[in-house]
């Protein structure tokens, strides 16, 4: 293994990012919008918690510039945090989405795709701990249940567009669920995108 025993700073970073990505779609997940004026607050703490992404990249980004040797790949370093952050970037875009347009209709297909999301980030924190004490092969078992979890908001997207198109008729609410529904199974994806950057970083250094 390529490195050593002591904590890495590249590894804490890492792990700040994956608790941010977790602590983002806790907020998300345990949201209850009970007026149209909440939605502005709403898209205002998510815009803090991808600004605050953006500083741990960028403070890994001077990092990686300041270091000649990296405890694993630097390309892998980098990716894995980029693709954390585009989890944030999609919750944050997808708030953004309820604001614009006065959005509150969560039905029970929105709530599912934001629960399974969460549960990813979940599985996302606790394969970076690991990483973090360079526990590499046990990081395996939470990069299948990511992929798991975006198997399961694959067969939900289509699903909820199916139903979706029974059951409105509405042309505008339409296009606006499916939208929406689009856009999470998007950030499902990008959460499997951290599973498969994972399972390369096992496969080059465990």
């Amino acid at each position: 293994m390529p490195f050593g025993s002591k904590k890495d700073v590249f590894f804490e970073l890492l792990s700040s990012i994956a608790k941010n990505v977790e602590e983002s779609a806790y907020y998300l997940n345990n949201l209850e919008i009970d007026h149209i004026t909440k939605l502005k607050e709403v898209s205002s703490v998510m815009k803090e918690y991808e600004n605050r992404g953006d500083t741990y990249i960028h403070e890994l980004i001077v990092l990686l510039n300041k270091t000649f040797i990296t405890p694993i790949e630097r390309e892998d370093i980098l990716q894995l945090a980029m693709k954390m952050d585009d989890i944030v970037d999609g919750l944050e875009e997808c708030t953004a989405y309820y604001e614009m347009f006065s959005f509150r209709n969560i039905d029970e297909y929105i709530e599912k795709f934001i629960d399974f999301i969460y549960q990813s980030t979940v599985e996302i924190s606790k394969a970076l701990q690991l990483l973090q004490k360079k526990k590499l092969l046990e990081m395996r078992t939470h990069a299948i249940q990511i992929k798991d979890y975006e198997s399961k908001c694959d067969e939900l997207l289509r699903t909820s567009i199916k139903q979706l198109f029974v059951t409105e008729k509405d042309p505008i609410k339409i296009i606006q669920h499916k939208e929406i529904y689009e856009m999470l199974e998007g950030i499902a994806d990008s959460c499997q995108d951290v599973a498969n950057t994972i399972e390369t970083i096992i496969m080059r250094n465990a």
